[in-house]
């Protein structure tokens, strides 16, 4: 039985909205990490992307802060994608015959799976305020593309397992 949602409905969401908690892989030990902002940060009315960030592992206690100005943003899906503070590599982040399929946390991930598993996807009409390039008019030809569905949908769901295992 197929349990695919009808209709995706673009949220306007971009990847500035998913890096508020960004789970990597702790370079202390093998369990995952957070990099969060820290508390306080935007106070003095830094923009989301520069806030002051901490990495934070609660398996061996590891705890770092990032204050630098220099960021890495992903650029394609070539190869496995680090985070933009650290240069960790990403803990949600699976590989496909296409390329590597990757997101920021959780949230990030079951959009592109909602959007995945959609049958129609639409898009905000033209006239609308907001962003034009989101995070799913930004998405790669090889997700988009319903012939790959099925294989994005279970490098999905392993990269959801290991969530669940860490």
């Amino acid at each position: 039985m197929d349990v695919r949602s009808d209709r995706f409905r673009d949220p306007l969401s971009t990847e500035y909205d998913f890096i508020g908690s960004i789970v990597v892989r702790c370079p202390g030990c093998p369990k995952a990490a957070r990099v969060v902002p820290l508390p306080g940060a935007g106070d003095s009315g830094e923009r989301m992307l520069f806030r002051r960030r901490r990495l934070v592992c609660r398996g061996c206690g590891l705890s770092r802060e990032w204050r630098g100005r220099l960021l890495a943003l992903p650029r394609g899906t070539a190869g496995p994608v680090t985070d933009p503070y650290f240069g960790l590599p990403l803990w949600l982040q699976a590989e496909t015959r296409h390329g590597w399929l990757w997101a920021y946390d959780l949230e990030h991930l079951d959009l592109i799976r909602r959007f995945v598993q959609a049958s129609v996807r639409e898009r905000a009409p033209w006239y609308e305020p907001g962003p034009r390039l989101t995070l799913v008019a930004r998405l790669p030809a090889w997700i988009k593309r319903a012939k790959n569905r099925d294989e994005i949908l279970r490098a999905v769901a392993r990269i959801h397992a290991s969530s669940v295992a860490a």
